[in-house]
């Protein structure tokens, strides 16, 4: 079976990942591979929480300044 552009891609990463790996130690290895840690809650749920939590905000300073 003839490989699809995207897995040939991908095959061609992976290869370049263990060549670079090669001869190194697991401590070399681990400071190697820092990656920026995930935030817990997706941007869309900030956004949406924000919204809400802003929103909510503005409607309570309006209602204080008409509805005294």
């Amino acid at each position: 079976m003839a490989q699809t552009p995207q897995q040939r891609r991908a095959n061609l990463k992976f290869a370049k990942e263990q060549e670079a790996r090669m001869g190194k130690s697991e401590e070399q290895l681990k400071k190697r591979n820092k990656t920026v840690p995930k935030s817990p809650i997706s941007p869309v749920w900030v956004a949406l929480l924000g919204f809400a939590v802003i929103g909510g905000l503005i409607f309570e300073v309006i209602s204080r300044i008409f509805l005294r």
